[in-house]
């Protein structure tokens, strides 16, 4: 773990390659990039070259700035008819705040969706994320604890076994104002 970034189940050298292919392929150069999510040059470039572990906020921004979804830059993606992912094989970042992002779902080309459980402990703001394209959908349910998230300025209090369904076109930010940590599972559909 970096003092800045993520920990992870997965290669920091892989993920800058990936990063780096997806931009090239867009034919973006890193100014580009950094323009489209908001991010700085010279981060993207330290993650691209595996020399700097990012946050769970700017992977996201990132993979927002380059059209993906975070997990697509996390796993390479996998056509087989049946996928078994074993615990061990999910890819999982941890965020310096402690709050875990553990990908269920594997990464399917042509198929835009993202199955994660995410754990936030006590007191965490793990912050807001932007807009995911038009027509994107996010489901969330709470395990345990009480989620607070935040859909474009309005707060919903979401307790065990409650759930969600809202436009993910929209800014939302996730935060355990609670005593216990907060788990809680989000499909997205785009």
């Amino acid at each position: 773990m970096t003092d800045s970034g993520i920990t992870s189940s997965f290669d920091l050298r892989a993920l800058g390659d990936r990063l780096r292919q997806a931009r090239l392929a867009r034919a973006l150069s890193l100014d580009d990039l950094a323009q489209r999510s908001g991010v700085s040059r010279s981060m993207i470039s330290a993650i691209e070259t595996g020399g700097k572990a990012p946050t769970i906020v700017v992977l996201h921004r990132v993979a927002t700035g380059l059209g993906l979804r975070m997990t697509d830059l996390m796993d390479d993606p996998r056509p087989d008819r049946v996928i078994v992912v074993r615990r061990g094989d999910q890819p999982t970042v941890t965020d310096p705040s402690g709050w875990e992002r553990r990908n269920l779902a594997p990464t399917i080309p042509g198929l835009a969706f993202e199955f994660m459980r995410t754990t936030i402990p006590p007191g965490v703001d793990a912050g807001t994320f932007p807009p995911h394209p038009p027509g994107s959908r996010e489901h969330i349910t709470t395990a345990s604890g009480t989620l607070t998230l935040t859909i474009d300025g309005t707060e919903h209090h979401l307790g065990p076994g409650d759930a969600i369904s809202y436009a993910g076109d929209c800014h939302h930010r996730f935060e355990n104002r609670g005593t216990e940590p907060v788990v809680y599972y989000l499909a997205l559909v785009e």
